[in-house]
């Protein structure tokens, strides 16, 4: 079949174009027979107009047109003109195409879910029918916005004069942090490639190599448990930099932010952006990725409480903190809306959860706790108006009873409708803690990585208190979202000796781990730092999609399974022969 050339996209017709002739591919969005006229919706990726077929059409095109049914591929040709009755809410809806040609190019079943945009249909159906999910307009737009952030992020870096260079898919598994993928040899029995959870150890590898700006859009692999912003597979802009310091590393990030910002959703963002250390952050947020759209701040009411004779409040104050947030109106909350901020502190493992409403007549949880002169003692260094509601939270552990109080405060947000959706807010968190202790493996490890550097000021505390040390590692956070993070790398052999020994390694396990990393690290490595950023989570907020699986083409579900290829699956046995791999028997039950 001969297949003419299509001479505009449906979406790109406008009132300019009356009277011309135009060649149309797409999709039948629906079809209305009037007897007399025959309407076609037309859709493709940029957009729908419509077709008509008049009683003056050739017999073969109105017979054609009376059989095309939704979803039906269809090629049309005809001549732009105006619409009798405008359509105010289609974007070509002052125009149609009145047809001269029309030709069913491929017929369609009735597709499980209507086509459209916002459709309201079950998550695990529209990813089992992937390839009629991405039709839908919505989807489309996003897919869209995916390919500008892409190319938008190319230009930028290259415009600064950094080179994009592949790393390798097929690595050497070095387990720290997340699982690794593993892809067995067959060449080399036994022995097994593992895919890259990112490609740190290569850009450092680069800046030794001389690319002293490197840039990749890079496929990154981790076997971790999922959730709605996190996936097995993912892609991250992965930057890195050398001779550069914090700040020179900061400063071109803001300025790739501000361009791609203005660029997709023609927001104007000030520079520099607001900066809080790890540990601000987290005393007046609960949380390292903080979402300032609103306030709602934590505050340490320690001072104000310390007389108060109430067990969980001592307790908490000699090991831990009791933390507070004033709540402005919320007196006017109820029991069952206060047991249901008091499960969201029980999910994040927060010991004791009070609160006081102040009225005419205080009321609240732990009021005979409290006497009037304490009352009025709380009210005045805390600026409580009537109506206003006080949040408390005591705990043992500071950190934690932090973080729970800082997820009350983001379903306060939301409860009280406090986020502009439209709102953009940027912040740098620095200064993180360079170690964490992971209590299954009962050792200190690598917040970050261990590559990361510890501040020059604390670099004495590696020998003495080493969960004490803060890291040259930064996060950038847009909208209570962590979009990226990165630090500045150890370069001093000695240095990188150091922080091996205080997680543990010795030189031979740091040499069968890292042993190419450092090897290069004999011939001249230049001080050097970079970031990466989720490019799924980016695309994710600017679309203001609700999960991460809205921006990636065919992604995976909660499991890591994949419902519209029914990935993953067993193999022939032929192939594991090959390879030497024998599977065991699992029991279904036990696993789910």
């Amino acid at each position: 079949m001969h297949m003419t050339r299509r001479s505009h996209y449906c979406g790109k017709l406008d009132k300019n174009m009356l009277g011309e002739k135009v060649e149309l591919f797409g999709w039948c969005h629906k079809q209305r027979d009037l007897g007399g006229l025959i309407f076609i919706t037309l859709r493709d990726r940029s957009g729908e107009i419509q077709l008509v077929v008049t009683d003056h059409a050739p017999q073969e095109v109105r017979e054609t047109a009376a059989a095309v049914r939704g979803e039906f591929v269809l090629r049309a040709s005809g001549t732009v003109r105006a619409r009798e009755e405008a359509n105010p809410n289609m974007p070509t809806g002052e125009i149609e195409v009145e047809l001269d040609s029309l030709s069913i190019l491929s017929k369609a079943k009735t597709p499980p879910f209507y086509i459209e945009e916002n459709s309201d249909v079950n998550e695990a159906l529209r990813l089992e029918y992937r390839f009629l999910d991405l039709r839908r307009p919505d989807m489309q737009k996003k897919m869209m916005m995916r390919h500008r952030v892409t190319k938008l992020t190319r230009d930028f870096f290259d415009n600064e004069g950094f080179v994009e260079i592949e790393t390798p898919m097929f690595i050497r598994s070095t387990p720290e942090g997340a699982r690794d993928y593993l892809v067995p040899s067959r060449v080399f029995p036994g022995q097994f490639f593992a895919l890259p959870q990112s490609p740190q150890l290569f850009k450092q590898l680069l800046m030794v190599a001389g690319y002293d700006r490197y840039m990749q859009i890079a496929r990154c692999f981790r076997d971790e448990d999922l959730r709605a912003d996190r996936q097995p597979e993912f892609t991250q802009i992965d930057v890195e930099m050398s001779f550069v310091d914090q700040e020179q590393v900061m400063e071109i990030n803001e300025r790739f932010l501000s361009f791609l910002l203005k660029e997709t959703l023609g927001v104007e963002v000030k520079t520099p952006f607001m900066r809080l250390t790890y540990d601000e952050a987290m005393a007046r947020f609960g949380s390292d990725k903080p979402d300032l759209r609103f306030g709602l701040e934590i505050v340490d009411i320690g001072k104000q409480i310390a007389d108060i004779d109430f067990p969980p409040f001592t307790r908490a104050l000699e090991t831990g903190s009791v933390q507070a947030i004033v709540v402005p109106g919320g007196a006017t909350f109820s029991r069952r809306e206060m047991d249901a901020f008091g499960e969201v502190v029980k999910t994040y493992g927060g010991e004791t959860f009070a609160w006081l409403f102040k009225g005419d007549e205080w009321r609240g949880s732990v009021m005979k706790f409290f006497s009037p002169e304490a009352l009025e003692k709380l009210s005045n260094e805390l600026s409580l108006n009537n109506g206003d509601a006080l949040f408390m939270l005591s705990d043992t552990d500071r950190e934690r009873g932090l973080t729970a109080l800082g997820a009350v405060r983001l379903a306060l947000a939301e409860k009280l409708d406090l986020i502009d959706e439209d709102d953009v807010k940027l912040l740098w968190v620095t200064d993180f803690p360079l170690f964490e202790y992971d209590e299954e493996e009962g050792r200190l490890v690598a917040k970050h990585h261990p590559f990361t550097s510890p501040r020059d000021e604390d670099l004495a505390l590696l020998d003495t208190d080493p969960r004490a040390v803060k890291a040259k590692a930064y996060d950038i956070v847009m909208n209570g979202s962590e979009i990226g993070g990165g630090s500045i790398r150890i370069h001093r052999q000695d240095l990188q000796q150091k922080m091996f020994e205080v997680l543990g390694l010795t030189k031979e396990e740091a040499d069968t781990k890292f042993g190419f990393l450092l090897k290069a690290f004999d011939y001249g490595v230049p001080p050097h730092g970079g970031i990466a950023y989720g490019l799924d989570r980016l695309v994710m907020l600017i679309t203001k999609s609700p999960s991460i699986r809205d921006v990636i083409a065919f992604p995976k579900v909660q499991n890591s399974s994949d419902l519209m290829t029914k990935a993953p699956s067993a193999v022939d046995p032929k192939q594991l022969a090959e390879l030497g791999i024998e599977t065991m028997a699992v029991d279904k039950d036990k696993k789910d």
